[in-house]
């Protein structure tokens, strides 16, 4: 898989007769290795390793209902009080982040009201903080480690 803008880690991997497999350490089950996976698995330990998040406090591909439609995010992270704290939309590295990036998260966080979001494609990171009172979102160069 292509190396990204973050930290390396070693990941367990294996093959069955049709694709390559990882071991997601949260779920606890090997999962199909696809550009996006690569892509959220990395994130995951980033916030794990480097951020120092526990990862009782990281939920991934949560469902949220959105217009009556089913919707997943990728990672949610939450804070000691089990409120969200931070959303990840990951997306595969060919793919760009875009406006309809920002709305698909922003979409999620009307639902969540989370205080932080992230998007990556695994090259490229935007990291924002919501500003409640002016209604906006502030970029931020990182996203705040783990309190």
């Amino acid at each position: 898989m292509q190396k990204l803008n973050l930290p390396s880690y070693s990941f367990k991997l294996k093959s069955n007769e049709k694709h390559t497999l990882i071991f997601d350490n949260l779920r606890k089950k090997y999962l199909v290795l696809t550009p996006e996976e690569w892509v959220r698995q990395h994130v995951v330990r980033f916030l794990m390793e480097e951020k120092k998040y526990p990862a009782s406090l990281i939920a991934l591909e949560k469902q949220l209902i959105i217009n009556n439609l089913k919707r997943r995010t990728d990672i949610v992270v939450f804070n000691k009080e089990g409120k969200p704290h931070i959303i990840v939309e990951c997306k595969a590295t060919n793919i760009k982040i875009n406006q309809d990036t920002f709305d698909q998260i922003a979409r999620y966080n009307l639902k969540l009201n989370a205080n932080y979001l992230m998007i990556t494609n695994g090259l490229e990171h935007y990291f924002c903080q919501l500003d409640t009172v002016n209604e906006t979102y502030v970029f931020l160069k990182d996203i705040p480690a783990y309190y």
